[in-house]
């Protein structure tokens, strides 16, 4: 068995080396520490901000929209302008406790309409530049923060480009194939990390220490508090695994987890505009966080989560009762410090002369306004030039924290 035949089989994978891991006693003492911990999610496929946070209040909206529009008898109102889709019921006690906040009209400065480049280049942190290898969430790690050989994990087969880069990462499909399930598994990989190279024995043992530590989270039952309740879905047991190691106090401080599906070219809505594949996709979203955020309770005061997606969609529906590939879209912030019950940045309208070439909402607030308000004043680090290189630091908050 090869080194890279048992990440693989352990549906693990590691960039960077950590320090010794001191957060090893800690946790085995049980002692849970509290430390702040960000989790993004990205909804890839490009969500149809437009039928997501809808625009209510503006006809232009329904003139452009006749057949796909959330109906005005059907949305949640937020604020007499904006109001939820319905599959989004479970974020209104959340907006009235001003514990959501939703940022309108954002994106990148990049036009471009290609899923993988403009998904890229959120993660990346760099619009427009390809050559970027690293990842704006590794970069926002303090290098002498945290120790911890599980401080940056990604719910998924590989790791996304936004943890990829210098501090160690970790790319988890299942907390339970986290583990060596035998021990002759186990004197493999001591073997295998046994070699000269001093690197990667240091490695080795990081990334077995780590397994053992989660293989104990793993073992015992886990039984969500607050009667919460997940969905059974990919994205609902990713946010219930975030939330297991967030309660272990093992260190976690930031999270990754993606939910897909989103670009709906084709019958986006079913027989009403409230049905079909983008309802289902939103009640799975919405009960999975809302879940998520019952399940932490009060240690939601130390996490915060947000969302972000490559693009939105066109504001004219298509002939295929959907839409195509967009600019501006928005973004859900979550925690119990943020500035919610608020839609935040500004709106530029649905009219004719107001929307980018002439077919998409404008993009009014850049996406790393948000993200690096949440870098500095959420993860400490206040050297946002290093995680948003060419990114102007002068941009406006929106004290969203």
């Amino acid at each position: 068995m090869t080194r890279r035949g048992f990440i693989k089989r352990s549906s693990l994978a590691m960039f960077g080396i950590g320090a010794a891991p001191a957060w090893m006693a800690r946790a085995a003492s049980g002692v849970n520490s509290r430390n702040k911990v960000l989790v993004v999610v990205f909804q890839r496929g490009a969500a149809d901000g437009l039928n997501v946070v809808v625009p209510y209040g503006e006809q232009a909206y329904y003139n452009a929209r006749p057949g796909i529009a959330i109906p005005k008898s059907a949305v949640i109102d937020l604020n007499g302008f904006f109001g939820l889709h319905p599959s989004l019921a479970p974020f209104k006690p959340l907006f009235d406790r001003k514990e959501l906040a939703i940022v309108a009209a954002t994106g990148s400065p990049d036009s471009t309409r290609s899923h993988f480049d403009a998904q890229d280049y959120m993660e990346s942190g760099t619009p427009g530049l390809k050559s970027t290898n690293t990842g704006w969430l590794n970069r926002a790690l303090l290098p002498e923060h945290n120790p911890s050989a599980v401080r940056a994990i990604s719910v998924g087969q590989t790791l996304p480009h936004a943890l990829r880069g210098p501090q160690p990462a970790v790319a988890v499909r299942e907390l339970k194939d986290f583990v060596i399930k035998d021990a002759s598994a186990s004197l493999a990989l001591e073997a295998m990390y046994g070699a000269p190279d001093v690197r990667l024995e240091n490695a080795g043992r990081t990334t077995f220490e780590a397994m053992s530590i989660i293989d104990k989270i793993a073992a015992a039952p886990y039984r969500p508090d607050a009667g919460a309740q997940y969905p059974n879905s990919r994205f609902g047991r990713s946010l219930q695994q975030i939330a297991r190691l967030i309660k272990a106090g093992v260190g976690l401080e930031v999270a990754f987890a993606d939910i897909g599906g989103w670009d709906h070219h084709v019958n986006e809505v079913g027989a009403s505009a409230t049905q079909g594949p983008l309802a289902n996709l939103l009640s799975d979203f919405a009960r999975s966080i809302a879940a998520f955020q019952t399940d932490l309770g009060v240690r939601m005061e130390d996490v915060v989560l947000v969302t972000m997606s490559e693009f939105g969609r066109t504001v004219h529906e298509n002939g295929n009762r959907g839409t195509d590939h967009g600019h501006a879209n928005l973004m859900f912030v979550l925690g119990g410090g943020v500035n919610g019950g608020l839609i935040h940045g500004k709106w530029p309208g649905l009219k004719s002369d107001q929307l980018y070439e002439a077919r998409d909402l404008a993009v009014t607030t850049d996406f790393r306004t948000v993200l690096s308000e949440l870098v500095r004043t959420h993860l400490g680090n206040t050297n946002i030039a290093s995680v948003f290189p060419a990114f102007p630091t002068a941009a406006q908050d929106f004290n969203l924290l």
